[in-house]
């Protein structure tokens, strides 16, 4: 499972992946600072099941703090798009080419309206027109793909094969078509078909959250409402950076996603770093948090519906070498406990005969539809 962070340039995205990964990344006002796609992990936060069986748990990959279980997935910072980037214009087709195996997009947008559509800085700029624009240059990209596979379209068929590469799946195509009552033939559309087809795929396909970034800026105040309207989370990826480095600092004591934060010891902070984080939490103040992890998970649980799932080999929930609960896996919707199985290792998969879910002390058969937070002893 993959998210890409996308939108023009200028707008945070960078710090938006840092902040999510703590990996350094070139951050800078200007145009394209992102010239290849940054990829790394981000984590999503759940509620770690070891304090309710007493334990603490070792986890192999992410984290855990105070009980908290930060899970890691796979984010890419893609190069900013501008209109027109379908075209080739700005660093053009190769960033959209990056999305094509994200199940899922972060759109990040300048809630303060002080860059133009291309990532310059400008007085007032609508960030909603972003939002149109970029939806409008995934529809554009997407439809020149199939346009330059129309021969080989000689049915559904033939157009999931063209559209495969794009990490779409035959069913979602004949889901979008059923909804819209349109032939099964996509030879028999007319070219507004097309492009409405298109639009509902890629709603279908690529479904995209939207981050109301630099939150914090007074000039906010004059887009968010309108933002958070069509779902868009308020989010300060700068102020959510300096919390990370400040906690791994050791200065204070910060979770990801929590609305406060605590300073370990005031009398070692100097004048400009007080200021700082009364900075910060008067943004948490007003907000309730950054915003941050709130999207990260609004991506992975809210639209993509993943589950979190810990496989162990015993009941005392550990693995073969005593770590307890040493893996968390994100697993799809409607995934069993075969897929499971297949997931840790394939002689796993092949061999899988039953395994019991220690939630429920119930042995469960390769049917078995996982729950979040299961905890599955295979």
């Amino acid at each position: 499972m993959k998210v890409g962070l996308v939108g023009k340039p200028n707008v945070g995205k960078s710090t938006f992946f840092r902040a999510s990964t703590l990996i350094e990344v070139e951050i800078a006002d200007y145009p394209f600072t992102t010239i290849q796609a940054n990829k790394g992990y981000a984590y999503v936060r759940v509620e770690c099941p070891d304090k309710k069986f007493g334990l603490t748990c070792n986890p192999n990959k992410g984290f855990c703090i105070d009980g908290n279980r930060f899970v890691p997935f796979e984010l890419v910072d893609v190069a900013g798009l501008v209109p027109g980037a379908s075209e080739g214009k700005g660093l053009g087709n190769k960033f959209l080419d990056d999305l094509r195996q994200a199940d899922c997009l972060i759109h990040v947008v300048d809630a303060s309206g002080k860059t133009d559509e291309e990532g310059k800085l400008c007085e007032d700029h609508n960030p909603l027109d972003d939002i149109k624009f970029l939806e409008e240059e995934i529809d554009k990209w997407m439809l020149g793909i199939i346009k330059n596979n129309w021969r080989k379209v000689l049915g559904l068929e033939d157009l999931s094969k063209v559209l495969s590469g794009l990490k779409i799946k035959p069913e979602e195509i004949k889901g979008v078509i059923l909804k819209l009552g349109f032939e099964e033939n996509p030879k028999k559309w007319s070219e507004e078909q097309l492009k409405c087809f298109v639009k509902e795929l890629r709603k279908k396909a690529k479904p995209i959250v939207i981050a109301a970034n630099k939150a914090d800026h007074p000039n906010a105040q004059k887009y968010l409402e309108k933002l958070k309207e069509i779902g868009a989370i308020p989010c300060s990826a700068e102020i959510e950076l300096a919390l990370r480095e400040a906690a791994r600092k050791g200065i204070i004591k910060y979770i990801p996603g929590d609305g406060n934060f605590e300073v370990i010891d005031e009398g070692k902070l100097n004048q400009k770093q007080r200021q700082a984080l009364d900075f910060c939490r008067s943004f948490l103040e007003k907000f309730g948090n950054t915003g941050v992890q709130q999207i990260l998970n609004k991506a992975v649980f809210g639209i993509l519906k993943y589950k979190v799932v810990y496989p162990v080999a015993n009941q005392k929930l550990q693995d073969g070498k005593g770590k307890v609960l040493p893996d968390a896996f994100l697993m799809p919707p409607n995934s069993t406990a075969l897929d499971l199985a297949y997931a840790i290792h394939s002689d796993i998969g092949k061999k899988f005969i039953a395994a019991i879910n220690l939630k429920t002390n119930q042995r469960i058969g390769k049917d078995y539809v996982l729950e979040d937070g299961d905890i599955i002893q295979i």
